[in-house]
């Protein structure tokens, strides 16, 4: 029997001088679907205007986050039946600003990221007596040993969809905060044995704007939808941060 919905769906376009509103739209199922099949069907068969995001359908790309009934959810995961009620409610992802619709600009998001320096931390970037050190470690044929690499692998889960940064609190008060999975993937990469960063290269985040800045409410472990756990991250780089200023210390004092 097909099931009827209504959905009530966020609109606003940054470009036009009008507030934002919520407009309904009918939808029958047919057969199973999941949200972004039924978003697409109402905006080929109802209004051709609505605008979302999505790619690859397949919970990989992470473009499609959106807040359905006050979750934060992957529309193209999330099945129409496993809905308790039959009145919709999406909007976009919060803490980014709305370009159109259900679209967020996700740029303030990949500025957090940017500034970690996401990425393996080659020989060119090392000091000069690590040099010979390093090219061994960033060589194609070095090979992580399995525990170090269990260490690591949740965080490289992470597909970008921003869920976290989204229903982050401290974001949503403070625009600086790098936010959850920025501080995170920082600790994947320090705790990879091919990367060289050094310690005065991450420092800086030690401050409100980072590090310290995190409530620990964990939120961002709630929305993930791919159970990487930010906070998880987060708590083992203030550790990490902790000890080598107590290195710093005993160094000054020698």
């Amino acid at each position: 029997m097909a099931r009827k919905f209504l959905f009530r769906i966020f609109r606003f376009d940054s470009e036009k001088a009008e507030n934002p509103y919520f407009q309904d739209y009918y939808y029958e199922e047919e057969k199973d679907k999941v949200v972004l099949e039924a978003l697409m069907d109402i905006r080929n068969e109802q209004d051709a205007t609505l605008a979302f995001r999505y790619s690859c359908r397949e919970a990989v790309c992470g473009s499609c986050g959106l807040v359905i009934n006050g979750e934060f959810e992957l529309a193209c995961r999330k099945r129409l039946n496993s809905l308790k009620t039959e009145i919709i409610v999406i909007e976009p992802l919060p803490n980014l600003p709305v370009l159109k619709d259900l679209v967020v600009d996700m740029e303030p998001f990949w500025q957090a990221l940017e500034m970690i320096k996401p990425y393996v931390m080659a020989e060119e970037e090392a000091v000069e007596e690590e040099k010979e050190k390093s090219l061994w470690l960033s060589s194609p044929g070095y090979r992580i040993e399995e525990k170090e690499m269990e260490a690591i692998e949740p965080f490289t889960n992470c597909i970008l969809c921003g869920c976290c940064y989204s229903a982050c609190p401290v974001v949503a008060r403070d625009e600086r905060y790098l936010g959850p999975i920025a501080l995170a993937k920082l600790y994947r990469y320090i705790r990879d044995p091919r990367d060289q960063r050094r310690f005065r290269d991450w420092e800086k985040i030690g401050t409100s704007a980072g590090l310290w800045g995190c409530d620990t409410v964990f939120r961002c472990n709630e929305v993930c939808p791919r159970q990487v756990n930010p906070a998880h991250g987060l708590l083992a780089l203030r550790r990490r941060y902790l000890w080598e200023k107590i290195k710093q210390i005993f160094r000054k004092e020698k």
